[in-house]
């Protein structure tokens, strides 16, 4: 079925069209998740199953599927008296991640020049089209779907089971630092970033294991050093305070 389409079905009743079974709770999971991975539901926020029940006009029982859908993502977090809130980013430990995640990308782009089958090559590429597609767009939550969908193939291609269960984690727990990532280029991603997928397929198609492997390196270090320069403290760090309280004015440091 298309994206977008209204998946209803007849009611016996004669009453009109109702939901297909399921349905609800895939509505309120991708409106949640947008939400979230825009920041538009901050971190440590409630989801509260009645307030959410009002929202989208639904029985809590759609509302509960979307959340333990989301917390299984690690976008909610079940609370030991039951209520669920929105994820914290856990910046204590974000250089660990970052180092993590680098070597993920490397390990997981080597072993699918490696070991891929020539169906894997068609995987990538539909998985390239469709985030070619969100990029053209501009589509910040599609590019961050998308961006997944393309990272967890190529760990497909390895076979590795727990690599492929560990980057999933990975990539899942980063999709609100990626959505600054974009935000640092105002959604407008730059072709060039959007073309460095098109070399990692082709280095994994021609079974360059230790092309593959640099090129999986450099994409993660671009990355991760855009969101260090959003992360680092710029205005502050460079006005000289000499003057303030006194008739002085502020002034950048040379």
């Amino acid at each position: 079925m298309a994206r977008g389409t209204d998946r209803r079905t007849s009611d016996p009743g004669g009453k009109g069209p109702v939901r297909s079974r399921g349905s609800g709770a895939m509505t309120v999971y991708a409106a949640i998740k947008r939400d979230i991975l825009n920041l538009a539901l901050a971190p440590g926020e409630p989801l509260d199953e009645l307030r959410l029940s009002a929202r989208f006009g639904m029985s809590r029982t759609p509302i509960r599927e979307a959340l333990v859908k989301l917390t299984a993502e690690g976008l909610a977090t079940t609370l030991p008296n039951r209520n669920t809130i929105v994820s914290a980013i856990d910046f204590a430990n974000l250089p660990h991640y970052l180092d993590t995640l680098t070597l993920m990308y490397r390990v997981t782009t080597r072993m699918a020049a490696e070991r891929r089958e020539p169906h894997h090559l068609d995987m990538l590429r539909r998985h390239q089209k469709a985030f070619c597609a969100a990029a053209e767009k501009s589509d910040a939550i599609e590019m961050i779907e998308t961006n997944r969908d393309f990272h967890l193939g190529i760990a497909l291609c390895g076979g590795n089971k727990y690599y492929i269960d560990l980057f999933g984690r990975l990539l899942n727990e980063g999709m609100r630092l990626l959505r600054l990532y974009y935000k640092t280029y105002e959604d407008h991603l730059p072709k060039e970033f959007v073309g460095e997928h098109e070399a990692m397929i082709l280095a994994i198609e021609t079974g360059d294991a230790r092309l593959a492997e640099r090129l999986g390196a450099q994409h993660a270090a671009q990355i991760v050093g855009q969101l260090k320069a959003f992360l680092s403290p710029t205005v502050g760090r460079d006005i000289s305070l000499s003057g303030v309280g006194g008739a002085g004015r502020m002034e950048r440091v040379a």
